[in-house]
């Protein structure tokens, strides 16, 4: 029995054999090794993604944070900015002593980067009510002030002579340009 096949599809067939074979090698040498890596890539991207929302959703909460003590303690940070001036307290509170008089600043070491002054006040008053009236009034100044102890008052005829030292606390001025300069 002669089997009958033309040259054409002799050349056909071993062109598909080739064909087939380079397949094979190309799939097996190329695709599964790729294919195993890819897998093992595309892994490693999940856990990273997960990892990367899980740090995305703490930045938010910590900025969702920072935004809301930023607006409830706008007033504190702004007091921390604003520089202490002697006359500009006496006009101020003024109102709950008869006589108010402030000594000069003395700058004290710098905590961190904090500045600290030492203010001493001697005042007259009437009664301690007012004494009172004006800690309430320093807390809503535009300074951080604090009232250190002991605060000493001593009874003259119709008047009370009180005198007390204040710590007013404000933030370091920094002289170094380069560092304004890199946060810009």
């Amino acid at each position: 029995m002669k089997i009958n096949i033309s040259r054409q599809n002799i050349y056909l067939l071993a062109l598909s054999i080739l064909l087939l074979i380079f397949v094979f090698v190309f799939a097996f040498g190329l695709l599964i090794p790729e294919g195993k890596e890819y897998r093992t890539k595309r892994a490693d991207l999940k856990k990273e993604n997960v990892e990367l929302r899980k740090y995305e959703n703490f930045r938010d909460d910590v900025l969702e944070k920072l935004t809301e003590l930023k607006s409830d303690n706008r007033h504190i940070i702004a007091a921390f900015d604003t520089s202490f001036d002697t006359q500009r307290f006496e006009k101020m509170h003024r109102t709950y002593f008869n006589s108010l008089t402030v000594q000069a600043m003395q700058n004290m070491d710098n905590q961190g980067k904090f500045s600290v002054y030492e203010v001493n006040t001697t005042s007259q008053i009437n009664s301690p009510k007012s004494f009172y009236d004006f800690l309430d009034a320093v807390n809503k100044s535009d300074w951080i002030i604090g009232i250190n102890f002991p605060i000493n008052f001593k009874r003259e005829a119709e008047m009370i002579r009180s005198s007390f030292t204040m710590k007013v606390y404000g933030i370091a001025k920094d002289t170094n340009t380069t560092d304004s300069n890199v946060s810009e």
